[in-house]
């Protein structure tokens, strides 16, 4: 069995697939990076299943977190307000399952607390910025979305407070910040193509947090084989 993927080789995948996207939508081939988006999603769902994800309730939800992120970046792929708002629902439910997650594996309250000022800062700047160029069947959502998200990272910390691995928050807060590069491209004109760095943050964080399920010791639903 020495010759069977291992979690870091697929990793690689995910990472070299998101650099071909990257380099794709700057040329605007769409086929190409409707491929490379592809692959680098679906590998991000193997390094799950590779790490562990089943032998745990915790990596189990996990997956089901990254299950969500997937249909999310396919619904990315098309364009019009419907898509993206499935989009949005479908990181939206994404985001819910980490949460869970997180709390299943145990909080820390003390880390939860010392996380909620500066991601509570930095939420509502950028929905005060980002509120006035919002269709108005859009702010809801948007708000919503922004405060799930606040909560993933929160509960991150929390989890990372209570003996989980770094790449809890690290991953989560990867992931925290392609949403504002998303958020950003998607209802104002940035000059600079800011997927350049968001999808990059995008990959590696769900990556860390696909490979987190393999590291992390979590307080409930854990099955020994």
């Amino acid at each position: 069995m020495t010759n069977r993927l291992k979690p870091g080789h697929l990793a690689a995948v995910s990472l070299l697939a998101c650099a071909a996207l990257v380099m794709f939508q700057l040329a605007e081939v769409r086929a190409g990076a409707i491929a490379a988006k592809l692959l680098a999603s679906s590998a991000f769902m193997a390094v799950a299943l590779t790490a562990g994800a089943r032998r745990s309730l915790y990596g189990r939800i996990v997956l089901a977190g990254l299950a969500f992120s997937w249909f999310g970046d396919m619904f990315l792929l098309g364009a019009g307000e419907a898509l993206f708002l499935a989009g949005l629902v479908s990181f939206l439910l994404a985001h819910i399952a980490y949460v869970i997650a997180f709390a299943f594996h145990g909080l820390n309250d003390k880390w939860s607390f010392a996380a909620v000022l500066p991601i509570a800062a930095i939420s509502i700047g950028v929905s005060m910025w980002l509120t006035p160029q919002l269709p108005a069947a859009m702010v809801l959502p948007v708000r919503t979305y922004t405060i799930v998200i606040s909560l993933m990272v929160i509960t991150a910390f929390g989890a990372r407070g209570a003996g989980g691995p770094t790449l809890i928050p690290v991953g989560a807060v990867l992931f925290y910040l392609s949403d504002i590069s998303v958020a950003t491209l998607q209802f104002t004109d940035p000059e600079f193509p800011n997927y350049v760095w968001g999808l990059p943050f995008y990959y590696t964080g769900q990556l860390l947090l696909a490979m987190s399920v393999g590291y992390a010791k979590p307080r409930y639903g854990q099955r020994h084989e």
